[in-house]
């Protein structure tokens, strides 16, 4: 099941948006890679840029979110570090036990749909937030 885009998921912030849909991009490219059987190496490919892209994604919304005083940051830095641990523990299931059926599940429940929740809660309270602070 490929993740789409659409309006619901939309914070209204151009850059986060931009990230956001290339995060999607990414994580269905990884999905594909799983339905296709492929090997443990272009997974691996797939992950790592995911994880590079979500610590450069992070990093990017966390100076917005200091900038603008977010009240919430601490929290969602806390979030996004869970994030961040979540891929690079899917990464050492994909090295130990290779592509596997449960390790699709998993990206599909802890990095797709984790993602549309905390960009559907936490970004959108963000958003609006530098918004009214705008």
């Amino acid at each position: 099941m490929r993740y789409e885009w659409d309006k619901t998921l939309e914070t209204g912030h151009e850059m986060i948006d931009s990230q956001h849909k290339q995060l999607f991009a990414a994580i269905n490219d990884l999905l594909a890679k799983c339905e296709e059987g492929k090997g443990t190496d272009e997974l691996g490919k797939s992950l790592d840029f995911l994880n590079d892209y979500t610590i450069k994604h992070f990093f990017d919304e966390e100076k917005l979110q200091q900038k603008y005083n977010y009240p919430d940051y601490p929290n969602h830095k806390q979030y996004h570090e869970g994030f961040k641990k979540t891929v690079r523990d899917l990464k050492v299931q994909l090295i130990m036990k290779g592509p596997t059926a449960e390790l699709l599940q998993e990206v599909h429940s802890k990095i797709g749909d984790w993602l549309v929740s905390h960009i559907k809660v936490q970004d959108s309270k963000l958003a609006a937030h530098i918004k009214a602070a705008g």
